[in-house]
């Protein structure tokens, strides 16, 4: 008898329906077509054990499964469950009616337990897309995948269930979820505040410009001033996540297997802190199998890599196009997936091996051109997409046992959302085009024309501190963003000198 059910394979952070045949037969034979791999020809031994243990057994018969399309790679365990139930329906142990109308997709254990499975959100909007009239996976997704309406989301913890709801012995329920309300709840919850840092005003400032015009940042200053602290703080003044923003975030976070089972989306934007060992793939994203990388699970949210010189360079390297280009595109022989990568950098280093270079109280022990080489482990290119560069200092006793609350996240972030908003409407008609740090060449010379005293003061800077040539456009962005801040259409002196202040490391002479 020949039976078909239905499951699902990931293409980046999207999905394809999968069509499993089963057809059992006379013989002995037990063959899996259709480009399966090690994971899916081992679910054999799962799926008799399983069975066994709800009652129901493998057929001693001839059975051929085939998965179509059979040109996709069909990677996982997540195949355990419509190739079960495949097989039971074509054997008569299960009625076929529903079988039809449900995608079906779970891990199965040896007693017929559900294991959670990766990229249950894009399944489930493949598969309201494909008109299925629901979707069966295991409780621990059953939420994630029950913010897409339109579609019946079932979770099930054992394939008892589900052999009890095709056969209609039980009344299950669908899950639902009201996923705005959950996601409006869950994005003000957060645990830290930039009221919790002491001192360091022209910091939170520098940091203040970078949310407002999602520039990339980098802290340059001693061990223990606080550059850390205060970049895990950065995510809290940043524009709340849209809705439409918080799906994709979530879409790419269940490709990968990093969900929370109690939760439905990412309400938060993202922050992710690699370590310096990390490689190139980890990075980027990649592998055999595809997987997003640290770009890509920051999507939409920080990417902050501290110690930045310790990094090697080619993971460095590879940070320059999807810096530009906001995505990053995986190619191998046979397909090439494309993941989102929208992300604001920020980075961290000491100014010199020891730390202690530029500090107002330790001397530097390192040695004539020491420091020179130890930033030219950054490459000119990837400082070249740094629009901010600020310097840190300790902060004194004075104001770390200062009583003194200091400014709430929540009163930086209102600034942040008002230049968003201007940022918005300046670039309403360009695709592609958000905010400041986006603006190219062209749209600079439209929108960010300082007045007559501000151009005069960045052509004198020019000259006086030696900037090099690429600071130029940075400051221009940077002044703009600042402007926006104070609601001023005109770019002015003042912004521009505050722009200015954000370019130390392109000042030559800077690192001796």
């Amino acid at each position: 008898m020949l039976v078909k059910t239905f499951g699902a394979a990931l293409q980046g952070i999207s999905a394809t329906i999968v069509t499993i045949e089963v057809n059992v037969s006379q013989g002995i034979r037990f063959l899996i077509v259709g480009l399966p791999d090690n994971a899916v020809r081992e679910s054999h031994e799962r799926i008799a054990s399983a069975l066994s243990f709800s009652g129901k057994r493998l057929p001693r018969m001839q059975v051929v499964i085939n998965m179509a399309p059979a040109d996709i790679r069909k990677e996982g365990s997540a195949y355990d469950l419509p190739l079960a139930v495949g097989i039971m329906a074509a054997s008569n142990q299960i009625k076929t009616d529903l079988l039809e109308k449900f995608v079906l997709m779970g891990e199965l254990s040896l007693d017929g337990g559900m294991k959670p499975i990766k990229g249950a959100l894009p399944i489930a909007v493949k598969a309201r897309e494909a008109g299925f009239k629901g979707l069966l996976v295991p409780y621990q997704n059953a939420k994630e995948a029950a913010v897409v309406t339109g579609l019946d989301v079932y979770g099930v913890k054992d394939i008892t269930e589900v052999i009890a709801f095709l056969n209609d012995d039980s009344v299950m329920q669908p899950i639902k979820l009201n996923a705005e309300e959950m996601f409006n709840v869950a994005r003000d919850q957060v645990e830290i505040d930039f009221s919790d840092v002491k001192g360091q005003e022209n910091v939170k400032r520098a940091l203040e410009v970078a949310a407002a015009g999602s520039h990339n940042i980098i802290l340059v200053g001693p061990p223990g001033a606080g550059k850390s602290m205060m970049a895990k703080r950065l995510p809290t003044v940043m524009p709340p996540m849209t809705l439409e923003e918080a799906l994709e975030t979530t879409k790419i976070h269940s490709v990968a297997g990093n969900t929370d089972n109690n939760s439905a989306l990412v309400s938060q934007r993202p922050f992710r802190s690699p370590h310096h060992t990390i490689s190139d793939v980890a990075l980027v994203g990649g592998g055999a199998f595809p997987q997003p990388g640290e770009i890509s699970l920051a999507h939409n949210g920080v990417l902050f890599l501290d110690e930045l010189p310790e990094f090697k360079r080619s993971v460095l390297e590879v940070m320059r196009q999807p810096l530009e280009d906001r995505k990053i595109s995986i190619s191998r022989a046979k397909f090439s997936v494309d993941y989102p990568a929208s992300f604001m950098l920020v980075a961290s280093m000491n100014p010199c091996p020891c730390g202690y270079y530029n500090h107002p109280e330790k001397a530097c022990v390192c040695g004539s051109g020491v420091v020179q080489k130890y930033l030219s482990r950054i490459s000119g290119p990837l400082l070249d997409r740094i629009d901010i560069h600020i310097e840190i200092v300790p902060v004194p006793f004075e104001k770390l046992s200062e009583q003194r609350e200091a400014e709430k996240s929540e009163e930086i972030r209102n600034r942040v959302i008002k230049a968003r908003q201007i940022q918005e409407m300046r670039f309403r008609d360009i695709e592609g085009v958000y905010c400041n740090a986006q603006m190219s060449s062209k749209l600079q010379r439209k929108f960010a024309v300082p007045d007559k005293s501000g151009a005069e003061l960045l052509k004198n800077a020019m000259k006086r501190l030696n900037l090099s040539a690429r600071a130029y456009d940075r400051i221009l962005k940077v002044s703009r963003t600042i402007a926006d801040l104070d609601g001023s259409e005109q770019i002015c002196s003042h912004h521009i000198a505050e722009a200015i202040n954000y370019r130390n490391l392109d000042r030559e002479g800077w690192a001796g």
